[in-house]
């Protein structure tokens, strides 16, 4: 028997306005089914919210369920805000990436900035103080209209509410492809520390306890934004401008200390943000958590407009808002605390053991609805998936070079992809709070944990063009290079986090590459003990019936246990050898060169080994440690001499290399995409017992040039300045922005 009054002033339910609010026809069947009677307008609503992709992952739980989460240093896997870590020495490493796609693409800069918002504030409700963000950021064509639009209001949008909160953005990647025309990608990560035994979850408890607001006014922004971020975008995007969150970097500071404040005062029972769905996800998922009811009186919410309904306060997306299951003695001690900091705290319900999520509003009883339904029990798909014809194998013999090897260098390094994204990360405050050590710009981002001598490594990595031509290898792909980016400073990796970013999961195509990746992901995961903590799903990123490229990116986090040695991939000095760790057969499928170079945008991307990834990674991660190792650079995109290019560009000194080996043609030899592989430079004297060192442990290494000079110096090719060369590579991306491109 539920209370729920019929609410004259509410429209009436119709298929269409069921279909407006993303609900299916079997859906709503189930609604009413579980209900026994029609919903009102804000029930819909709240189903609406709940049961989208979005907020319930009912496309993708099933295979989710696949991934590895456990390992000895993982405190919290998925299912909480954010996932934690041990990292020793009593702290914790709390971290997430989330997407904020379809707002960027229709409002880039307060899409962005909302999106770094959201994140940081999942990582500071587990009891975190954030300390650095990193991104993952997909544009369309650069000739493609709006590409320099979303690119200059994004990378805006994330300077502008990172800096103004006061934590460093010190990583991340961004590339460029004409299947995100439509629908950019906006992935932002955010790690913080905490003491690991004091971490805060979301699982209400205890009957009868306050549950309080807390943070900015309630307004009209975001209404259905979750909604609209589980569909795919058509001729109308443009109109769904309003759903887009407007954020305050400013009052987030405030919430920040003032949560913080409350958790070391013992104040808190359950804490969560209050993001995608706003009010009612938070308040569904801590009861729902908890296994207990939830009652709310609209009334005490503070709003920021006149005349605000049930229905839109319930799922008003405005920023800087949380909500708390308080400890009822410390109501006033909390209250004081917020008032301190210039921040609302009301109380606005209290938790039942009755199961259900009643909502009132001015008298009448706008929602009463069984809670674990709607918040761990929602939909559950397993959609139909196919998997797509392998592409076919490309021999690098049969391509014939179109250019000369230095003439290719100039060019790839000049491309939108692997030119120098300096322009964008100079936007974004990368050494405030002091812990930087090493800039954006690298294989990893390095910071000093507390006063040292610990250290993290953060990257973010996912090659879309492998993903789409073989999801599985794509899959592992990603992961591997995320963890090689990682060793290449270090680091020891520890886990990941994830943002799978997908088309229509209703297309079957599209949810096989879904499950291939998935697949892919978790084979590295457990190959290389680097589990999934947390992560996020964003579907039905295409346009048109156009689809992006399935782009999983993995966020990365590793240890250092100092510092000091972490490995940069700058030569440090002249007279070096460089050695070539990893066996080359030269793969050109897929790769950069065959791309930018050739115009073929086909053929299979390189297998990944996953025993010689790890193999080799610790081999070189050894010679790091052991301070031999003076430089170290992973290889990716665009291949050896892309490579071999970025460290000369990071220091302004050249190096003479030998010959492509005899058995491999030498544009394959130069650019393929071969994985497992770094490039290290190591003192002269070193060279003889690193190589035996190698040989001890199977492990391919070879000698391929010294460093020195001002040139790259390449037999039979003519000589290339490095100055020249990083002319080129730093000037594609201001030229293009200033419109000169």
């Amino acid at each position: 028997m539920t209370e729920t009054a019929v609410i004259s002033s509410e429209p009436a339910i119709t298929p269409e306005l069921v279909a407006e609010h993303g609900l299916k026809p079997d859906e709503y069947q189930r609604v009413l089914d579980l209900i026994g009677r029609e919903p009102t307008l804000t029930e819909l609503g709240i189903f609406s919210a709940m049961w989208n992709e979005h907020c319930s992952y009912k496309s993708s739980k099933v295979h989710l369920r696949t991934l590895p989460t456990k390992a000895p240093w993982v405190i919290q896997g998925p299912g909480e805000n954010a996932g934690v870590i041990d990292i020793g020495d009593g702290l914790a490493v709390v971290f997430k990436m989330e997407s904020h796609n379809h707002p960027s693409y229709i409002e880039p800069y307060q899409g962005a900035a909302t999106g770094v918002g959201g994140i940081l504030r999942d990582v500071f409700t587990m009891g975190a103080r954030p300390i650095a963000c990193l991104n993952a950021l997909s544009f369309g064509d650069p000739k493609h209209p709006k590409t320099r639009h979303l690119v200059s209001g994004v990378v805006a949008g994330i300077g502008g509410y990172g800096n103004s909160f006061g934590v460093p953005t010190v990583g991340g990647s961004v590339r460029f492809h004409s299947r995100y025309d439509g629908n950019c990608l906006v992935n932002a990560m955010a790690v913080g520390i905490a003491e690991k035994d004091k971490i805060f979850y979301a699982a209400a408890s205890g009957v009868g306890m306050p549950i309080v607001y807390l943070g900015s006014k309630t307004g009209r922004d975001g209404i259905h934004g979750a909604t609209m971020a589980s569909a795919e975008f058509g001729e109308d995007s443009e109109e769904k401008r309003p759903t887009v969150q407007v954020g305050d970097p400013f009052s987030e500071k405030l919430l920040l200390e003032a949560c913080l404040e409350i958790m070391r005062r013992g104040c808190v029972i359950a804490i969560q943000d209050m993001g995608a769905a706003g009010l009612t996800c938070s308040a569904v998922e801590m009861g729902a958590k908890g296994d207990l009811g939830v009652t709310l009186d609209l009334d005490r919410v503070p709003t920021r407009e006149e005349g605000m309904s049930a229905y839109d306060m319930m799922l008003s997306e405005s920023q800087e808002r949380m909500l708390m299951v308080l400890k009822p003695e410390k109501e006033k001690e909390a209250e004081a605390i917020f008032r301190k900091w210039g921040l609302d705290f009301a109380i606005v319900g209290e938790t039942t053991p009755t199961r259900r999520f009643i909502v009132r509003h001015g008298g009448d009883v706008m929602a009463d609805l069984p809670i674990k339904e709607l918040g761990d029990q929602a939909p559950e798909y397993k959609r139909p998936f196919v998997s797509q014809p392998k592409p076919k194998a490309i021999d690098a013999a049969s391509i014939a070079p179109p250019m000369s090897i230095a003439d290719a260098l100039e060019k790839l390094i000049a491309t939108a992809d692997l030119c120098s994204k300096r322009w964008v990360w100079e936007q974004y405050d990368h050494i405030i709070l002091g812990n930087t050590v090493q800039r954006p710009g690298g294989d990893a981002a390095v910071l000093r944990v507390e006063d040292g001598p610990k250290g993290l490594a953060l990257s973010t990595d996912v090659t879309p063009r492998y993903c789409e031509a073989a999801p599985f290898e794509g899959g592992k792909q990603a992961v591997a290079e995320c963890w090689r980016n990682l060793t290449a400073v270090g680091a020891t990796p520890l886990a990941i986090t994830d943002n799978l970013n997908f088309g229509n999961p209703e297309r079957p195509e599209i949810m096989g590459q879904f499950v291939g990746c998935i697949r892919g992901i978790a084979e590295a995961c457990k190959a290389l003990d680097f589990p999934v903590v947390s992560g996020n799903v964003s579907l039905y990123n295409e346009t048109n019936g156009r689809a992006i490229l399935p782009t999983p990116s993995i966020g990365g986090v590793g240890v250092l246990a100092d510092f000091k040695k972490s490995a940069s991939l700058a030569f440090k000095r002249e007279g070096e050898a460089i050695l070539l760790i990893g066996e080359t057969v030269g793969w050109l499928g897929q790769s950069m060169y065959l791309r930018e170079v050739c115009g073929r945008e086909e053929g299979v991307p390189p297998p990944v080994d996953l025993v010689e990834e790890r193999e080799n990674g610790d081999f070189v991660r050894g010679l790091i440690l052991d301070s031999i190792a003076t430089a170290a650079h992973d290889i990716s995109d665009g291949g050896l001499l892309i490579a071999l290019a970025e460290m000369a560009m990071a220091s302004g000194i050249g190096a003479m290399l030998d010959a492509a080996p005899s058995d491999i043609p030498p544009h394959a030899h130069w650019f393929g995409e071969d994985q497992a592989r770094y490039l290290i430079t190591v003192p002269a004297v070193q060279v003889d017992a690193v190589l035996v060192r190698a040989r001890d442990a199977s492990i391919p290494a070879r000698l391929i040039g010294k460093t020195g000079g001002a040139a790259l110096i390449i037999p039979g090719e003519r000589v290339l300045p490095v100055a020249a060369l990083n002319e080129r590579f730093e000037g594609w991306l201001p030229a293009y922005m200033a419109g000169d491109i």
